[in-house]
């Protein structure tokens, strides 16, 4: 079944984990080792989690990185759905 505007990861880290554990965006990009642009960047839903990040994630959440990288696969499935036309491509297999 397909999710229907699946949530952006940054928008459970903005709502969530930031506010959870009181960390500010500045605070958020110190303790991951990444600079305030990246990490504001994530949280506003401007750039996605790469395997980079997912894994920094998961360590300073206790996730897994999977956790991160299935939330953005959802995320940008979604949106490649509403955009890509496959009305000209031909099925191949049977």
């Amino acid at each position: 079944m397909d999710m229907y505007n699946p949530t952006h990861p940054g928008e459970i880290l903005k709502d969530l984990y930031l506010p959870d554990y009181n960390l500010s965006v500045t605070a958020f990009a110190l303790k991951l080792g990444v600079s305030r642009t990246t990490a504001s960047e994530l949280v506003n839903g401007k750039n996605g989690v790469s395997a980079d990040m997912a894994l920094k994630l998961a360590k300073a959440f206790k996730t897994t990185p999977q956790f991160w990288l299935n939330m953005q696969q959802t995320y940008d499935l979604w949106l490649a759905k509403q955009r890509v036309d496959l009305n000209n491509v031909e099925v191949i297999a049977l």
